[in-house]
């Protein structure tokens, strides 16, 4: 397999690991929670804080438990003004980034090897996020195309890229550049195992016969083999009503003689009044699968602008630059079966993804849940704020349009299906149409497009939902259990143990009880025995003692290994053994690696 290589690779390969554990921290004057409710970081999310620490510190809650993922980093274009200043302990590499400018600029000749130093670590920890049916949907341009698909295929296999959709971002060609190229698309490259493809949409089928069975179209059935290849699909057909002989294409037929005699038993054979003519196979809509294969063109009317646009209306101002448009989110959503996906984009920049999850779940209602990572200073005050709009409503005064339906039309399916084409039209307008002023329609650019339009004068009414804001506590480290300074909270230790030990996260720390436990895997059952307090901790009270292995071995039903965290011990662990007891001492033993 290729690989990359770059200045700092070596540095960075496995800086993801020595990232500290962060806790999360619930901010409840910056949350929304629903009507009633506490905030909780069971709702959804919208984290402050340096996205690598984030990431971090969602793997004792998350760790293969993300189902969608959509990241829309910097484009390295030279314009953007990001910085890379990650903690890499390397000398090298702090005299290599203490010498180089920040921010990264059109000038800096090394831009591309800081933005693969930035995304390298996010990706490592992405990759223990993600779900083993989850997918990874990245957003990029040319400038970093290419190299981000070799980095992909390293950390996730090259099994893992699907591909990449090819989004038409810009409506209108930009004549400015002196190539003589308008770059009007962007990439959205796509990694995971298979995506859910298009709903198949009707379009092509009708019912003129009124045939019980439902709308259908007509299918090819001349083959593709020559007689050598296939002579079992080389055979003269025959019209059993009136006689008339077919012969036998070049190609042969698609289908075998016996496969042949059962389309004819169930009429599903169309036949022309001429020998001349080619038989057709009846295809119908409802026995074809729900979804087609997604089109690796973007082809639907989504352009930046309207992303712009959106921004603009819910905040009142432009003061973010390209935010992307929920539609393009939405549709990507649509390309995962999980409607009550945990979706997480950890460069959530104006809120977009949460804007999107939002409008997906109130059009199929769903249950969804974000988790938006974003570092910059504006989190609250414009990514939570435009949330908080999106939910509760937003001052507005103006039209606002929403699109029902757009079809691409060509002159050749426009005269096929314009009749079909109307009534689908006609049939919103009666449905839909009550919700709005005016139902618009226009056909513009070859796309025919219906769109609904209603005049607000005060507020544009809210979508509903709740979400939990958080900051980042202090790094979890565990050697303070020895100097008593910056003590973790019981919860935030018992899931990070709970990691550490098994590799998986922790959905929820089990209620206190007298033997310790907080959670269990398919092998493990973890016990943390712990308080925040220095004087419990230096008091035999925080001591592993026979008392508690008789809670322990009582509460262990399934026989399954336990695993204990304590800060000492009262008995030997040749007693423990027997038990089937491993005792691991805080806050020494915390790494060891378990079950080998």
């Amino acid at each position: 397999m290729p690989t990359l290589e770059f200045k700092g690779k070596q540095f960075v390969y496995s800086h993801h690991l020595s990232v500290p554990f962060r806790e999360l921290k619930v901010d409840a004057a910056k949350s929304l929670p629903a009507e009633g409710q506490k905030p909780s970081l069971d709702d959804n999310l919208i984290i402050h804080g340096d996205n690598l620490e984030a990431l971090k510190a969602l793997l004792p809650t998350h760790a293969g438990k993300v189902d969608f993922i959509f990241i829309d980093p910097p484009y390295n274009t030279g314009n953007e003004g990001w910085c890379y200043n990650d903690n890499v302990r390397s000398p090298l590499m702090k005299e290599w980034l203490k010498k180089s400018a920040n921010p990264v600029d059109k000038e800096d000749l090394e831009r591309h090897d800081k933005w693969l130093c930035m995304m390298w670590p996010r990706l490592n920890l992405l990759k223990e996020l993600l779900h083993e049916d989850g997918l990874l949907f990245i957003s990029i341009d040319d400038n970093e195309a290419d190299k981000l698909q070799v980095i992909v295929s390293e950390i996730f296999g090259d099994e893992s890229v699907l591909g990449r959709f090819i989004w038409k971002s810009r409506q209108n060609k930009d004549n400015r550049n002196i190539t003589g190229l308008s770059n009007d698309h962007e990439y959205v490259l796509i990694i995971g195992k298979q995506i859910e493809g298009d709903t198949r949409s009707g379009n092509g089928f009708s019912n003129p016969d009124k045939d019980l069975r439902g709308a259908w179209t007509s299918g090819n059935m001349v083959g593709l083999a020559s007689k050598e290849e296939r002579p079992n699909l080389h055979y003269d057909l025959l019209d059993p009503d009136t006689k008339i002989h077919y012969g036998c294409p070049p190609r042969g037929w698609r289908y075998d003689p016996s496969t042949m005699d059962k389309l004819i038993q169930e009429k599903r054979i169309l036949w022309p009044t001429s020998a001349t003519g080619r038989p057709r196979e009846k295809c119908f809509l409802d026995n074809l699968p729900e979804k087609t294969n997604a089109s690796t063109v973007i082809d639907r009317p989504i352009f930046t602008r309207n992303g712009t646009d959106t921004f603009e209306r819910i905040m009142g101002n432009r003061n973010f630059a390209f935010p992307k448009p929920p539609e393009l989110i939405e549709y990507l959503l649509g390309q995962h079966y999980n409607s009550n996906a945990i979706i997480l984009d950890s460069f959530a920049g104006s809120g977009t993804t949460a804007h999107a999850t939002i409008e997906a779940n109130n059009n199929d209602g769903g249950n969804r849940r974000f988790i938006l990572i974003e570092c910059e200073e504006y989190a609250d005050t414009l990514t939570a704020e435009r949330v908080r709009r999106v939910i509760n409503g937003y001052p507005f005064s103006g039209t606002q349009r929403e699109e029902l339906f757009n079809e691409k039309i060509t002159w050749t399916n426009f005269s096929k299906k314009s009749q079909k084409l109307l009534l689908q039209v006609e049939h919103i307008e009666k449905t839909k149409g009550a919700a709005f002023d005016t139902v618009k329609k226009e056909i513009k650019d070859g796309v025919l497009t219906v769109t609904g339009e209603r005049k607000i004068t005060e507020t544009a009414p809210g979508l509903g939902g709740s979400f939990t804001f958080c900051t980042l506590g202090e790094p979890i480290e565990i050697e303070n259990l020895l100097t008593g300074k910056g003590l973790p909270g019981f919860e935030a230790l018992a899931r990070y143990v709970f990691y550490t030990a098994t590799g998986q996260s922790l959905e929820k720390v089990a209620e206190p009880s007298t033997n310790g436990f907080v959670g269990e895997t398919e092998l493990f059952r973890i016990h943390l025995f712990y308080h925040p307090d220095t004087a419990w901790l230096r008091s035999n009270e925080a001591a592993l003692n026979a008392e508690r292995v008789a809670a322990i071995v009582s509460g262990n039903k399934s026989g399954k290994r336990s695993i204990v965290f304590a800060v000492a011990k009262f008995m030997s662990q040749k007693e423990l053994t027997k038990e089937r007891i491993e005792f691991c001492q805080l806050p020494y033993a915390v790494h060891r690696i378990l079950g080998a």
